[in-house]
């Protein structure tokens, strides 16, 4: 895992579009689902649409994103290509965001057993 860095107190137009740009590449479940199972290692194209039940098309229009974005990496080998995490770092920030939703989904619980009261 690489280093924390910190985001610059103002941000240029520029650094926002980046910024906007790689947040995009999460926005879609299929390419959430693609990055869990390169979790564990890499992986062919063929192994990934067997592990995710998705169409080779579709797994490898969203790799294509992923890659662009920064967060898989590509190694070819003879006819085949094989893709593995850039790093873990992505998943950093999924575990913020799933510890965010866990905090709010008890919240709301706890309201909810408030108000029956």
């Amino acid at each position: 895992m690489s280093p924390a860095v910190r985001a610059p107190k103002e941000m240029s137009p520029a650094l926002l579009a980046q910024l906007s740009e790689r947040f995009k590449a999460l926005a879609e479940p299929v390419r959430l689902q693609l990055l869990a199972a390169l979790r564990a290692g890499e992986r062919s194209v063929g192994a990934l649409v067997e592990e995710t039940g998705l169409g080779q098309a579709n797994v490898s229009r969203h790799l294509q994103q992923l890659t662009a974005a920064g967060y898989v990496r590509r190694r070819k080998d003879g006819t085949f290509a094989y893709y593995a995490l850039a790093d873990d770092d992505v998943f950093r920030l999924c575990d913020l965001m799933c510890g965010r939703l866990e905090a709010e989904t008890r919240e709301r619980r706890a309201s909810l057993r408030r108000s029956r009261v």
